[in-house]
């Protein structure tokens, strides 16, 4: 283990000092963290089929010498280099590949070999299955797979696809929630896109065909509106490419968005010829940077870094979601959208920084109108819970009931009774939401060697480090809560010391110092931060246990010194 550094009054180990001194340079240099993301082979066969059937030259060619590059041994293709193959990912590679002429045998055979065999019904169905009554997914995997020929002859492909309602799109945002979409909040894009290339190309819809002919005027300028100024969707490579490449098949290759579109994502590209999935997480990554901190954040670096976050809270009713000003999103960037992740995040960063009491007010307000009936909270939209990413979630609820707490002392009254409110309702939620073991499921991350590809170590670590939290600001808990969490986190935690998904899978940096800093301090903790400093020494290799949208995979390389941070301060 490494020697110990003295910082401040207390002690700390080489890796922390290291982690330290590293994130402080980054500060110093950019004033926030960046990090990076890891390249996405299911993001760079969409992007670069979007820009072949968009008419640009540059990139697809790079695109295919790297995912011919970074097939796995098995011949598919997993959401991150480190991540085994799923059907989602190696179908749109294999359409990618098929149509800007790579090799495509070894795709085709472990595709057979997964759904049995390579046939237009087989692969359609598979995928349909796959994903049930939600079609955030679904119809971007087969809409890409009719154009890339493998849901046989043009006349038949289309028919294997559902259409999407995009004539939705044409009602206020406020009605969204009532009419059942079969996308999630963030797909509004891919409804309208996917929809019409559907409906222009795939016939049918019977007397629904003349309303869908005439709106599509209509859904083509909410487009528009919903599109950023850089031609980013939610800075989402995927989403953008699946917008692009499904209006240019429509005969609409040179509307502004598709043009909007194809530039975000010639400039995304990286140098090896991939892309990532998002742009970047600097919002969210800086929040946990300040966090992790703590006190060891120099006095001279917090005014910028106040500045800098406070710059960062939207102002304005947001044209994508129509959220209300006040909230925060994961990156500076145009795509952003508000999310409570997020706004809980820069709200406690922005109480470790100084006081900023309006910017807090309406943040707090904000979250406060976003909580769900349940007394949870969602991650854009209240009320949109029919689909999985757009329900409460129990990893989200506890960072805003901490946000709450950390400003209750300092809001007007009226807004610190709401918050009462809303503490105690999110405290029911919590305990309506604990599992029967006493663990809680996280809804942005995972583990793909955890049955059901959940991560209740992770979810488990986030809510009972927040109780801790909340108690420490003196606020009662539910008896039991917090200790049946725990006693589910001491049961998960590796022989070795330190904790995977769930028992028995591979410890990992990012899971272990989650579960080091719930536990803070008692024995399992120290075996745990003992796991940590051992794991330090060494140059750490990032593990994919985020889920992004669409649950799709992704690590990000800052990840293991960003949560090692706090368990090993304390």
């Amino acid at each position: 283990m490494g020697a110990a550094i003295r910082l401040g009054s207390m002690q700390h180990s080489a890796a922390y000092a290291r982690i330290r001194q590293s994130l402080l340079a980054e500060i110093g240099e950019q004033g926030w963290v960046r990090g990076q993301l890891s390249s996405s082979a299911l993001a760079t066969a969409v992007a670069a089929f979007a820009l072949e059937l968009g008419g640009v030259p540059e990139g697809p060619a790079r695109a295919v010498a790297w995912l011919e590059g970074h097939a796995n041994s098995d011949g598919g293709w997993g959401d991150t280099v480190r991540s085994p193959s799923n059907l989602s990912t190696t179908l749109l590679v294999r359409a990618a590949l098929g149509r800007l002429g790579g090799d495509t045998a070894r795709a085709d055979a472990w595709i057979a070999g997964q759904v049995g065999s390579n046939t237009p019904e087989a692969i359609a169905g598979a995928v349909l299955d796959h994903y049930g009554q939600d079609r955030t997914f679904s119809i971007p995997i087969l809409t890409m797979c009719a154009l890339g020929g493998l849901l046989g002859p043009p006349e038949m492909a289309w028919r294997r696809i559902p259409q999407l309602p995009f004539e939705l799109a044409a009602l206020p945002a406020g009605f969204y929630r009532f009419v059942g979409l079969p996308v999630v909040s963030y797909a509004l894009p891919a409804l309208i896109a996917m929809g019409l290339v559907r409906h222009r190309l795939g016939g049918g819809g019977g007397l629904l065909r003349p309303l869908r002919s005439a709106l599509e005027a209509t859904v083509l300028r909410k487009l528009v509106r919903l599109q950023p100024e850089n031609g980013g969707f939610l800075e989402a490579s995927p989403l953008t490419g699946f917008v692009a490449l499904s209006l240019s098949a429509a005969g609409l290759r040179e509307h502004p968005v598709v043009r909007r579109a194809l530039g975000f994502l010639v400039a995304g590209q990286r140098e090896d010829g991939s892309w990532p999935i998002d742009t970047d997480l600097a919002t969210w990554l800086t929040t946990l940077a300040i966090k992790g901190l703590g006190d060891d954040l120099p006095a001279e670096q917090r005014p910028a870094l106040r500045d800098w976050l406070l710059k960062q809270q939207f102002l304005t009713v947001h044209p994508f979601t129509q959220a209300a000003p006040g909230g925060w999103g994961w990156t500076p960037l145009p795509g952003a959208v508000p999310d409570a992740d997020d706004t809980a995040g820069a709200l406690l960063a922005l109480g470790q920084l100084g006081s900023a009491p309006q910017a807090a007010q309406a943040g707090i307000g904000w979250l406060l109108d976003l909580t769900n009936r349940d007394g949870g909270i969602p991650t854009f939209c209240r009320g949109w819970g029919r689909l999985p990413f757009d329900a409460s979630s129990p990893d989200l609820t506890i960072h805003a009931l901490q946000a709450y707490v950390a400003w209750q002392q300092e809001l007007p009254s009226a807004l610190a009774r709401q918050v009462e409110k809303g503490i105690a309702r999110g405290l029911a939620y919590l305990v309506k939401s604990q599992r029967a073991d006493g663990s809680w499921l996280p809804l942005w991350f995972g583990n793909d060697r955890v049955p059901g590809h959940g991560n209740p170590v992770y979810g488990t670590a986030r809510v009972v480090q927040g109780l801790r939290f909340l108690a420490a600001h003196g606020q009662a808990l539910p008896t039991g809560l917090s200790e049946r969490g725990m006693a589910y986190l001491r049961a998960q935690q590796n022989e070795d010391g330190g904790w995977g998904g769930c028992r028995d899978v591979p410890s990992s940096v990012e899971e272990t110092a989650l579960a080091v800093a719930a536990l803070a301090g008692d024995q399992a903790a120290q075996a745990g931060k003992a796991w940590l400093e051992r794991a330090l020494e060494e140059p750490v290799a990032p593990t994919p246990i985020g889920l992004y949208f669409a649950s799709l995979w992704y690590y990000e390389d800052r990840y293991p010194d960003l949560f090692a941070l706090a368990a090993l301060r304390d």
